[in-house]
């Protein structure tokens, strides 16, 4: 589904950088820029800096003038906002939101809402060709003009005693959640797993480490007790590879080339 993040009128040319480095990490590439403080930010050093690499969003990302520009091709909007407004969009958790949008649960859930609206025809319903995550600027936040022309404010759950987060740091969350709830990435092929020793490979260190154990004086091969069993135990637990068999008796051969103890 096609998804953008639009940033209305950012002060600070970091977070540019920083949104962009968040967007690619969750695989989303279309940022747009409405007003922003500077009108080279996407050229600036700072926003190339923070951007840590993600230059392909900083070249392909757009400065217009007007959030209507910026909404082109996009019917689902998402606000962000800390706390509920009085009046506007429902106020929902990220996730939930999500699962509702892509379940198609919108519509039925907003209905009476839609009837109540004076622009419910011309309101986009949840057939969506795009969908476009809002963000105001640092200080202020989004204006209550543009949070009434979305379909919903997403308030991010956090600490209610503190919720403040750079507009970097909000940006990772919802693109987290949002490439979640499109399905997410394929989780990383497990590295090959080393083969695991047979029982005659760790019976042959355990000979190798008795023999060293009694150079050095820590096994009296006279009355040797369960040191060797349990010992044989303790590996098993281990689960030891071919290379640690190796690691092992290295250590019982510098063992056994060391200088015994004076008796």
């Amino acid at each position: 589904m096609k998804t953008r993040f639009v940033l209305i009128e950012t002060s600070h040319a970091g977070n540019v950088g920083a949104a962009a480095r968040a967007m690619k990490t969750m695989g989303f590439d279309d940022l747009v820029l409405v007003r922003p403080r500077w009108a080279n930010v996407l050229r600036k050093e700072e926003t190339i800096q923070r951007a840590s690499g993600a230059l392909d969003v900083l070249g392909q990302a757009r400065v217009v003038e007007t959030l209507d520009e910026a909404l082109d091709g996009i019917s689902h909007l998402c606000a962000t906002a800390m706390t509920p407004r009085d009046f506007g969009p429902p106020t929902r958790w990220p996730r939930q939101h999500f699962e509702m949008l892509l379940k198609g649960e919108l519509e039925a859930l907003d209905e009476q809402a839609l009837e109540a609206d004076l622009n419910a025809e011309n309101r986009p319903r949840c057939n969506q060709s795009g969908v476009g995550f809002l963000f105001g600027c640092e200080r202020f936040g989004m204006s209550n003009e543009d949070v009434y022309r979305c379909d919903v404010a997403l308030s991010i759950p956090s600490n209610p005693a503190f919720g403040s987060l750079n507009l970097g740091a909000a940006i990772q969350v919802l693109a987290y959640e949002w490439r979640q709830a499109l399905g997410g990435f394929a989780a990383p092929e497990p590295a090959v797993q080393a083969q695991r020793a047979d029982a005659a490979q760790v019976g042959g260190m355990l000979g190798h480490w008795e023999q060293a154990l009694a150079h050095i004086g820590f096994l009296d091969p006279a009355a040797p007790k369960k040191l060797m069993p349990r010992l044989n135990q303790l590996f098993n637990r281990a689960q030891l590879t071919a290379e640690e068999i190796h690691i092992l008796r290295g250590v019982a051969k510098a063992m056994l080339q060391s200088q015994p103890p004076s008796r």
